[in-house]
């Protein structure tokens, strides 16, 4: 009886401490990358094949929209932070005519010195 009621004392306190220091946690990435180079290459006009081959495939195609495409993309890092970016491109008669999300064209990538 006694092995049994120290078994289960160490498997609860085991089970309480999830958080043990120095424990490496493997970041999380999950969806489409893209770039800001990727999105300066999109032009007005572009085929859905032009698009495909520049972004690769989208990760979410709309079932009420087959004309709106949504790529995104979201890390969870080791410490629990999560990070996300998305961009929504439309187009009208199999041409690329407009994008909304975190991506601009022509905008410059925010860098560090």
């Amino acid at each position: 009886m006694r092995k049994v009621l120290l078994s289960a004392t160490v498997a609860l306190l085991i089970a309480g401490c999830s958080e043990f220091p120095g424990v490496y946690k493997i970041d999380i990435p999950q969806g489409n990358v893209v770039t800001q180079e990727m999105v300066d290459q999109l032009r007005p006009g572009m085929t859905p094949s032009q698009v495909r081959y520049i972004l690769g495939t989208p990760l979410i195609n709309d079932s009420f929209s087959e004309n709106r495409w949504d790529y995104i993309y979201s890390i969870k890092e080791g410490d629990g932070t999560r990070y996300q970016e998305r961009i929504s491109l439309f187009f009208e008669d199999d041409k690329l005519t407009r994008l909304s999300g975190d991506f601009r064209p022509g905008a410059k990538p925010e860098t560090t010195p």
